[in-house]
């Protein structure tokens, strides 16, 4: 165990692993908390067709999200702190065509094909309620402000009607690809998940909501990343739990599935895996949830190897380099360009591949159908596959793995250990 000194510096010591880790876990469901996360189908629509705006909007977001940390992590720690390769671009933007298009609206009652993996939580005392996605990609915590006039879908954070509630003097502030941003004030206030409580936890109450999040089942975002990258340059929620000693272990873990999905706080839950954990060592020496020495195979043929993968539970789709995308898809038959500009390729919908990815340990296997992002429209015999050409600016080998890798595997994010973890499904 690393002392908790150690654990919350800025920076975490670089640490390399030539094999995966090993290890039994033990800790008792009774010490850690459980929160129910609402389920999500996938890009495609309830008729199997991919959503082609949804998922282009989700690739600028996800572009712009990491564009963000890059800023928060050069700001807060410094230039010589960006991970090897990495490179700050300039703002995306959407399509011209979708400008002026809404964002594939759900239902808020409805959430099983939007793009979120949402839980409660609460923010005051006493406490407001509200509906989180939870992000390992990202490392704030913002909600609407009850100030917020373009916020009204949504569940609002209210001050005056908490007795522990503090601004304080800043701004936070987040731009997107459509010309949106989200903008808000920052405060500290009691922040409690599942039963797990962090007080005077900064956060932000924001008063202008970007249009990409107008319709969204979510109220705002859950950010479980490193301090390094916060935008309001703060600890995150979990950070916080572990040195006010209200988190059980400094580990959080997610199943991500079509039912019985859950984020577990405070190490993990046996029930839901099965065997061991096989942890990998963190490559980021700054706060990505960052692991390398990764290979990607199709029908069991290696078609890549020795890159870095961040785990990121804020996406669905799959990205890497243009040009290893590129090579991933040569390998793939009857696979064709879809979009070039947004990196996206089809291939026949009875011929997708398994795919699997394997980090010099166990072989972990994406399903057919949870590769397969939908018909390029209804009635096709194409459909668009799940990894997609994009440079996030992570660096020239860095690949980013969503849902759609994690749901295949349990997957563990521990601050104590350094590392990321995997265990097969119960």
């Amino acid at each position: 165990m690393f002392c908790k000194t150690t654990l919350f510096t800025v920076a975490l010591a670089l640490l390399s692993t030539a094999s995966p880790i090993i290890r039994d876990e033990t800790t008792s469901v009774t010490t850690s908390i459980r929160v129910p996360l609402n389920k999500r189908g996938s890009l495609k629509t309830a008729d199997g067709i991919f959503d082609y705006e949804k998922a282009v909007r989700q690739l600028v977001r996800l572009k712009n999200k990491h564009r963000q940390n890059l800023i928060n992590l050069q700001r807060n720690v410094g230039h010589d702190a960006l991970p090897f390769g990495a490179e700050i671009k300039a703002l995306a933007t959407l399509p011209v065509k979708l400008f002026g298009g809404k964002r594939g609206a759900v239902p808020l009652t409805d959430q099983s094909f939007d793009l979120e993996w949402t839980g409660p939580i609460t923010i005051g005392n006493p406490p407001q309620n509200f509906t989180i996605d939870f992000d390992t990609g990202s490392s704030d915590l913002w909600v609407p402000a009850a100030s917020c006039e373009s916020c009204s879908n949504h569940a609002l954070y209210d001050p005056s009607k908490s007795s522990e509630s503090t601004k304080h003097n800043g701004t936070f502030q987040i731009r997107y690809g459509d010309g949106s941003s989200t903008s808000g004030i920052p405060y500290s206030d009691t922040v409690t998940v599942g039963g797990v409580v962090a007080t005077a936890q900064r956060f932000a109450a924001v008063t202008n909501e970007s249009s990409t999040f107008t319709n969204d089942p979510s109220d705002g975002v859950f950010g479980l990343g490193f301090p390094a990258l916060s935008n309001l340059n703060s600890k995150p929620f979990f950070f916080t739990a572990m040195e006010q000693g209200t988190a059980p272990e400094g580990a959080f873990a997610f199943k991500l599935d079509q039912s019985g999905s859950e984020l577990f706080i405070g190490g993990t839950n046996k029930d839901l895996y099965k065997g061991d954990i096989e942890y990998h060592n963190l490559t980021s020496s700054v706060g990505f949830w960052q692991i390398g020495g990764a290979s990607v195979s199709v029908q069991g043929k290696q078609v890549a190897t020795g890159f870095d993968t961040v785990i990121d539970s804020g996406s669905t789709i799959m990205t890497a380099p243009m040009a290893a995308a590129a090579a991933f898809w040569a390998s793939v038959d009857g696979a064709q360009v879809f979009d070039k500009d947004q990196g996206l390729w089809s291939l026949p919908c009875d011929s997708f591949p398994e795919v699997s990815f394997s980090w010099g340990g166990k072989t972990w296997t994406i399903s057919a159908e949870d590769f397969n992002a939908g018909m390029v429209e209804f009635g096709s015999d194409q459909c668009i596959g799940a990894l997609a050409g994009s440079d996030l600016g992570l660096g020239k080998d860095t690949w980013l793995l969503g849902d759609t890798f994690m749901k295949s595997v349990y997957s563990v994010f521990s601050v104590d250990k350094k590392a990321v973890g995997f265990a097969e499904l119960a």
